[in-house]
Order: structure tokens, then C-alpha cells, then sequence
């Protein structure tokens, strides 16, 4: 059977994943794309598959759902649609690593899946978000993650009480004006280094909480550097120690 309906009510269901509020309430998100689904699959939190007509399903233990080109257009929200779309249970994780960075009020999708992926390709093992960042389930953030959403720890949380209990980690801030260049930093055991929002830095409580802090030197002709790019070099940095 293939659905051919973009009134039907199953797909109804799937576009409301679309919705933060509707994400949160059903414990579920959706995913796009062989890639990403494939990393969903062998952390086991894929529930099942939307496929489109005349594609084989590559899961035989998934349940799938084949629907034509109209509604696989409905569900997607690119221009060019994927084969495969896929329905997964929210990832529910308190696990805290010794390498930790902590996002402080992100808002760019871009940065946060850049972050998450620079995140496990230089061996941090949690990235802790600010509930008022933009969520890990939106997805432009799922897609800029390329499936690496699903090989690292999460934790979002408000971040006031969260620093309070890390008493035994070194926890590095970016500050330009009083930080040190992030090549003479001290590499600890245990460690969390926090990016700040894109235009106001990391906020002021959370200032407060850091133990030092850290700028990355560069030309003068560049005044800043975006916080997916930045995040990424200080965790190379520490990464290569």
C-alpha cells in the first residue's frame, strides 16, 4: 500500500514534528535521508521509515511507510526531497563526560550542528545546550550533523544549575578582552569550554562560573569568527594536547 494523500492522517501527524511544541509532546522528531537514518538505526532510537514509492526499504526490521512524490514533497521542507524519511524516539540523556562544551544561548542551526559533529571528531564526549538555544531536533540542526547527533551525549538544561555541580572540572570561557590565546591554555582531565550566543557572548551568569578564559588570535582584518568555527578550534586545540 503507498499513500498518495498529503491529507492523510498519519502524514498529518509527521508534519506536525515540524512543530517544537508537538516534538516535545510526543517524544518524537523526524529525520531526512539515508545518512542520517542510518546513524538513527544503530543507536537504536529509529521507530520506522517513510519511503518513496519504488525505493526498497534497507532496514527489514523497521516498519515502513511508502508514500508518493506529492507527499513525500508535503513532509519535506527542501527543494529537493529525499528518498527516505525517518521517524525517531527523542534522545534522552543525562550521561556527563570528562570533556564537556556547553552552549550558552546558540541560535544558529548551522553552529549547533557544527558543533555537535567538530564535538565528536575532536573527542569530546557531551555537549550540554542552554534551554534557550535553538533545539537539537530542528531540521536544519539535524541535517548539519550529518548523523553525529546520534554518537555523542546531549544534555540540555538550564545551565546555572548544571556549572553548579562541576566543582571538579576546569571550566574555560571566551573572553577577547581578559582571556589567554587558547595555544597557552591548560589542558585538564576534566574540562568544559562554553560558546556564547552569536551577537552577546556568553551571558553574564554563566560568566561569573568560569574559571578562566580563553580568545583564538587572528588577523585584524577579522573581527570575529562565527561560534561553530570558533567552538571548533578550541576543541582541536585541546583535542591534539
Amino acid at each position: 500500500m503507498v499513500i498518495t494523500s498529503v491529507k492523510n492522517e498519519r502524514i498529518k501527524e509527521l508534519v506536525k514534528l515540524k512543530d517544537k511544541k508537538y516534538r516535545d509532546k510526543m517524544g518524537l522528531f523526524f529525520i531526512e535521508g539515508l545518512d542520517i537514518i542510518d546513524e538513527a538505526y544503530k543507536s537504536g532510537v529509529l521507530k520506522y521509515i517513510y519511503v518513496l514509492d519504488g525505493y526498497d526499504n534497507p532496514y527489514g526490521d523497521i516498519p515502513c511507510i511508502y508514500v508518493s512524490y506529492d507527499v513525500m514533497k508535503k513532509i519535506s521542507d527542501m527543494e529537493s526531497i529525499s528518498e527516505y524519511y525517518g521517524v525517531c524516539e527523542k534522545i534522552d540523556n543525562d550521561k556527563v563526560g570528562d570533556r564537556v562544551i556547553i552552549l550558552d544561548g546558540i541560535q544558529d542551526p548551522g553552529n549547533l550542528g557544527t558543533i555537535i559533529r567538530s564535538a565528536v571528531a575532536f573527542n569530546f564526549d557531551t555537549v550540554v545546550i542552554s534551554k534557550n538555544s535553538v533545539s537539537i531536533y530542528n531540521p536544519k540542526v539535524l541535517r548539519s550533523t550529518k548523523g553525529m547527533i546520534f554518537n555523542i551525549n546531549i544534555v540540555v538544561c538550564e545551565l546555572d544549575n548544571f556549572i553548579d555541580k562541576m566543582d571538579d572540572y576546569l571550566i574555560y570561557g571566551t573572553d577577547v578582552v581578559s582571556g589567554i590565546d587558547v595555544r597557552e591554555m591548560e589542558v585538564s582531565k576534566k574540562m568544559a569550554i562554553v560558546i556564547g550566543n552569536e551577537g552577546s557572548g556568553i551571558s553574564k551568569e554563566v560568566h561569573d562560573k568560569c574559571d578562566k578564559f580563553l580568545y583564538i588570535d587572528m588577523n585584524d582584518k577579522c573581527e570575529s569568527l562565527n561560534a561553530g568555527v570558533a567552538a571548533s578550534i578550541i576543541m582541536y586545540e585541546v583535542n591534539r594536547r
